[in-house]
């Protein structure tokens, strides 16, 4: 039984905030995006985060080290955008081995200090596998219905070399998230099965779609259950839901989720819905509030924090989250 599955059994495991929301206190400039390695580069490089694992990775440590000390266990590499697809827009597929490689390397090594610090909390990292910016489901064009600007065996491919890179570099799990187009993840799963059978190894698996709406669908028009009957033929370590929406917001299609489900359930809402300015205005206490309420119901094993949430409010969310057990799985007949 893998470690992960151990704590998961004992407690309700904490994962990270955002990334990005850490990344913007920074402020770095197009030159720190670069460093000395990319100075030349002939396209722009400012906004490329993944790319900071290799040119600021003491940044992207320290990040990590932020949120396990404020009580994460679970912290995801800085790699959302990390496959060829969308390293393209910066042509930098080449490098996407070397950037998921090294960004997993580096929070395992993050993870493995304190870890060794207090054996009794084990902490671990996450490889996280991003939707990519295209889908595989809807044209992209309004007037051409039939049109796709991606194919499933390209996902297939781009998703392969990021997972054999991430396993490579020493996570302890995998985590397709921010599912807005359920065909894009089952690409990403197909390979990792692939990479799996081919290594002979067995690795975790988490799942994270995104509702995108009041309606209550993903972006490409699945409800909650629907999504869950599409992914639940592989067996998954958690199954749950981030980003769009707030924990408020979230708490619904949650309830349904974890009453339909015998897999783990996960989730990391965003900090509350953007303002006019498209920044996240709520705080830690009204996150921590609002997140009790899933664990008095007991509606989660994994919870954490997506766009806005940073150290902060992952400490508010630990410090309430020790006081309660998690959702227990049910089988289902």
């Amino acid at each position: 039984m893998s470690d992960i599955l151990q704590a998961l059994q004992k407690r309700i495991l904490v994962l990270d905030g955002a990334m990005g929301t850490m990344l913007q206190r920074y402020n770095f400039s197009e030159e720190d995006f670069r460093g000395e390695r990319f100075k030349d580069y002939p396209t722009s490089l400012k906004g490329n985060n993944d790319l900071l694992s290799l040119t600021q990775p003491q940044a992207i440590a320290d990040i990590h080290k932020l949120y396990f000390e404020a009580g994460a266990d679970i912290v995801e590499t800085n790699t959302f955008s990390g496959t060829t697809i969308a390293m393209a827009d910066y042509d930098m597929e080449g490098l996407v081995y070397e950037l998921n490689y090294e960004s997993a390397k580096i929070a395992k090594q993050v993870a493995n200090q304190f870890t060794k610090a207090n054996p009794n909390k084990p902490r671990f990292v996450a490889g996280s596998i991003g939707p990519t910016n295209k889908t595989a489901s809807m044209s992209p064009n309004v007037n051409k219905p039939e049109y796709r600007a991606i194919t499933f065996d390209e996902l297939r491919i781009a998703y392969k070399l990021q997972v054999e890179a991430l396993i490579d570099g020493g996570v302890d799990v995998l985590l397709v998230e921010t599912i807005f187009d359920t065909l894009n993840a089952k690409a990403a799963l197909f390979a990792i099965e692939e990479v799996k059978e081919e290594r002979q190894i067995d690795i975790p698996i988490m799942v994270s779609g995104t509702i995108t709406d009041a309606s209550g669908r993903t972006l490409s028009g699945q409800t909650v259950e629907a999504f869950l009957i599409s992914i639940s033929h592989i067996p998954l370590l958690s199954v749950g839901f981030n980003c769009a929406l707030g924990a408020e917001q979230l708490k619904p299609y949650l309830q349904r989720l974890s009453h339909e489900t015998e897999f783990y359930t996960s989730a990391h809402p965003n900090a509350g819905l953007p303002n006019a300015f498209g920044e996240y205005d709520q705080s830690a206490k009204q996150m921590q509030t609002l997140i009790e309420d899933y664990l008095k119901d007991g509606l989660i094993n994994i919870i954490g924090g997506c766009c806005g949430t940073n150290p902060e409010h992952i400490k508010a969310i630990a410090d309430v989250a020790q006081n309660y057990q998690p959702r227990q799985i049910k089988e289902f007949a």
